[in-house]
């Protein structure tokens, strides 16, 4: 079966992604419990999780947001359980107010949160570093390098979170968590038994919260002593230079020096937090100059200086904070040399090649419902002489029509943001304001921000994309989905809060839909669209390769007014001399194309 060599047994070695190693780590730690909300690039945790959740004795589910999936594992350490939590780094924002918390509250079985950053942002609207948001809470910080160490750092992880009652945020990156590795596995973990008990430090009122200052710090305090240390910090090499690294960063160094044939001392620390104060200035007094090589921000650069300075030790520092290394996009071994070159006074020439590649906007899957919803949404704004409207969009794969020939996102900051923001613009604003949002976004963020529109009473037009997956990070379930989770309804929820305008379509009839918009954009008071056809994508993997059809273009019916190239904008076209083709392999069959408002000359048709 799928993902059967998680279970090996211990000392086999398997080629593993880093977000499997995750799994099989939490399999050996004995974990219980574990929920999350999808996010890249800890996705992939989550899949093996819902189909391998059964076979190792992890109850899991995807929860509504990510601050909902911390209080899920928070409530399981509190019965003594070992729990888990994982989440993309802007995911860790909405969880923000109990994870603070909850190093108040403490932990009675081991408690971990997972943060996958995304340096460079390859699917992320910002470039955050996790770690930061640990110290904020005092929480002990981890931090892997590799596969392997995602794995055993994960059950190093436990171990201390349990021994000292205190929660553990795991940090890792794209690099890390999608890199493929060989891993050995380990020894499976017996679990813990369900043991509540009742305690006045899980209730954080006032009187509470001020007790549990000073246990934050002494548990932080044993961590810093603990044997762990050892374990999760190294050094090797010998010279005079010492490179404190940490994480992906440190996978750069060894090569980047070798580019450059020289030496340095590595000092790679995993436990970032709270940091073994003694070893590391221990390390620092023996060199003449130290360097700062981590993903991110200068987190462990400005703890180290800060001790430092507290004992006088003066050193050549470089790194983040004096510029020597820049603080934005994730490491690289050419990065590191060309910091490293001209810390170490000597010239260096990349080897990466400028392909000069040309640029390609991401577009929407072949089939893809959110394409004709946009469609007949910018059809209908011109034929009601909508001019210049604003359009706030959201997280996911509608927040693609913000590229051509749609131009529908103007605004973009967060998890439900467009709502909030059309509320915002409504206030003052004289164009016509419509939103898109998607479905799992809208149980996530959403309904907040609606409730607070019809609350206050503004007039703007939602557009709930409902495809009934989470489709950007890979279709996890809603909830929505069903089997074998209780189904929640949109239409109902938005009813719900006592909206009237509320109109639902299938957005492949194109005819229904264009008049469903206008009605909408008609109205005078806020209107809600909800647009619902399920992912392309989903349904390729449901059907059968003989139900698939594929669409052509009859030439002689053609009048090349290319409108299904330039407006309709699938990617199964394209144009050779003058000619508009579909390609086959691309082709989904939706057959949104041939409709009239797309095609007027009914010149796409069914292949035989």
């Amino acid at each position: 079966m799928e993902y059967d060599l998680l279970l090996g047994s211990e000392g086999k070695i398997e080629f593993l992604l880093g977000n499997e190693a995750v799994v099989r780590g939490l399999y050996e730690a004995g974990v219980s419990v574990a929920a999350a909300y999808p996010g890249t690039p800890s996705s992939e945790i989550g899949d093996v999780l819902y189909k391998l959740s059964d076979r190792i004795g992890i109850k899991f589910e995807f929860s509504t947001n990510e601050k909902v999936a911390l209080e899920v594992a928070s409530a399981a350490s509190a019965g003594g359980l070992r729990s888990f939590v994982f989440m993309k780094h802007v995911g860790l924002n909405v969880a923000m107010d109990s994870f603070v918390s909850l190093s108040g509250a403490g932990v009675k079985g081991g408690m971990v949160v997972f943060s996958a950053d995304d340096p460079s942002m390859h699917s992320s609207q910002n470039e955050q570093d996790n770690r930061f948001l640990g110290k904020f809470a005092r929480t002990i910080v981890i931090e892997p390098s590799s596969p392997q160490e995602l794995k055993d750092y994960i059950v190093h992880a436990f171990d201390i979170s349990e021994e000292v009652g205190h929660p553990v945020l795991i940090r890792s990156v794209t690099r890390i968590s999608h890199v493929r590795a060989p891993v050995r596995l380990g020894e499976v973990k017996k679990k813990n038994e369900w043991k509540y008990k009742k305690s006045a430090s899980l209730v954080l009122l006032p009187e509470n919260a001020y007790k549990a200052q000073m246990s934050i710090v002494n548990r932080l305090e044993k961590v810093r002593s603990s044997k762990y240390n050892a374990i999760l910090n190294s050094v090797y090499g010998d010279s005079s230079t010492l490179i404190i690294t940490s994480g992906a960063a440190y996978n750069y160094i060894d090569e980047a020096l070798q580019m450059l044939n020289v030496k340095a001392r590595i000092l790679k620390i995993g436990l970032s937090f709270p940091l073994d104060q003694e070893m590391i200035l221990g390390e620092v007094e023996k060199a003449e100059r130290v360097i700062f090589v981590e993903e991110g921000g200068p987190f462990l650069e400005e703890q180290v200086l800060s001790l430092c300075a507290i004992r006088s030790i003066n050193k050549k520092f470089y790194g983040k904070i004096n510029g020597s290394i820049s603080t934005s996009y994730e490491m690289d071994v050419d990065r590191v040399a060309g910091f490293l070159s001209e810390i170490y006074g000597m010239p260096f020439q990349t080897k990466t090649q400028n392909l000069n590649l040309p640029e390609r906007a991401p577009v929407l899957c072949p089939g893809c419902p959110h394409r004709a919803t946009y469609y007949v949404a910018k059809l209908a704004m011109k034929q009601r002489g909508i001019q210049n409207a604003i359009v706030p969009t959201d997280i996911g794969c509608y927040s693609l029509g913000y590229y051509e020939p749609y131009q529908l996102g103007d605004y973009c900051f967060s998890m439900g943001s467009s709502i909030g923001s059309s509320s915002g613009f409504t206030m003052e604003a004289k164009e016509r304001v419509v939103s898109f949002i998607g479905d799992s976004t809208f149980f996530h963020a959403g309904i907040p921000g609606l409730i607070n529109a019809y609350h206050n009473d503004h007039n703007f037009v939602l557009v709930i994309m409902d495809n009934y997956v989470t489709a950007m990070t890979g279709g996890q379930p809603t909830p929505e989905t069903t089997p074998p989770f209780k189904r929640v309804d949109i239409e109902s929820v938005v009813r719900g809060i006592g909206i009237k305008n509320v109109y639902s379509m299938d957005p492949y009839d194109l005819k229904n839909s264009l008049d469903t918009f206008k009605k909408a954009l008609d109205s005078n008071e806020l209107a809600v669209i909800i647009s619902k056809r399920e992912c392309a994508l989903e349904v390729d993997r449901k059907r059968a390769p003989s139900e698939a059809k594929v669409f052509q273009i009859n030439q002689d019916k053609c009048n090349l007014c290319y409108n299904c190239v330039k407006n309709f904008a699938c990617a199964a076209f394209y144009v050779d001399e003058g000619r508009v083709y579909i390609d086959p392999e691309l082709c989904d069959g939706c057959s949104v194309c041939s409709e009239p408002l797309v095609c007027p000359f009914n010149a796409i048709e069914v292949k035989p």
